[in-house]
């Protein structure tokens, strides 16, 4: 896909994806942070499905979606995505703030809303701060698509599998916030719009602005072949150049040496 494609196509993802969570956020404001649509329903079936077991691997999963272990997989997307140590550089610099400005973005809006979370003995695991939008399900969601995006980009085929393994994952500690209490399920919803929205504009930002020599996947070596069979060598250019002259003075003493002796003769030849 072109440049200017895919930075229409992720712009026009996040556009709709951000419109869709703007929806959202006014109809949880509208109803004054009270559970909306089928919020209950989820938070009564997690409370009565808790096995010691599913607990434990729900509050280890749920884990993953906070602290250190967000920023360490960005670096990691962006050292799969750059082919070239500037690249990388540059790349580990786009994740880090593509993911650090959402969050940030995130506490924002979280923090405007003001949605209470469900009420505390329903809780199973420790949280903190207001509801809306769900901060573990924004950054795990962010985080899978920065790692989506680089797998795609270093090596589209073959790479389906691991692209649902990841999604699959960012999906999961969503989920973990519903089951374990803390969180009502449009709050994760709307933690993954705000995620893909963002996402998406960001995505269209690199696209759009960033130099094609420093696009991550980008190789120098396909750079310069380009520029070399789109313009003519020095030696080629001056090879012409220079055996004009030659060929000239050739073709003028082959032409002396066959001269007629006497114009009068009609033009024959002298033999040799």
């Amino acid at each position: 896909m072109k440049r200017d494609e895919a930075a229409e196509l992720a712009g026009s993802c996040g556009l709709g994806a951000w419109t869709a969570f703007g929806v959202l956020t006014m109809v949880v404001v509208g109803h004054d942070g009270i559970p909306v649509f089928a919020d209950a329903d989820f938070l009564s079936w997690s409370v009565g499905h808790r096995p010691e077991v599913a607990v434990a691997l729900a509050r280890g999963l749920t884990d993953t979606g906070t602290g250190v272990i967000p920023y360490a997989l960005a670096v990691l997307a962006a050292l799969i995505a750059g082919r070239t140590p500037r690249q990388r550089a540059l790349t580990v610099a786009l994740c880090l703030g593509c993911l650090g400005a959402g969050q940030a973005l995130r506490y924002a809006v979280m923090t405007l809303v003001t949605r209470p979370r469900p009420h505390l003995t329903d809780w199973a695991t420790h949280a903190s701060g207001w509801s809306f939008p769900s901060g573990h399900t924004t950054t795990a969601a962010l985080t899978a698509g920065l790692l989506i995006i680089a797998v795609r980009v270093r090596g589209p085929r073959g790479t389906t599998p691991l692209t649902l393994g990841i999604g699959g994952w960012g999906a999961s500690v969503g989920l973990t916030r519903v089951y374990l209490g803390v969180h009502w399920f449009t709050d994760v919803v709307g933690g993954w719009l705000f995620a893909l929205g963002w996402l998406g504009l960001c995505l269209s930002a690199v696209a759009h602005w960033l130099p094609e020599r420093w696009t991550p996947g980008a190789t120098d070596m396909n750079t310069d072949m380009a520029r070399g069979t789109a313009e003519p060598t020095g030696s080629a250019a001056g090879g012409r150049t220079d055996t004009a002259p030659e060929q000239a003075d050739a073709a003028r003493e082959q032409r002396e040496d066959h001269a007629p002796d006497d114009p009068g003769r009609g033009g024959r030849s002298r033999s040799a």
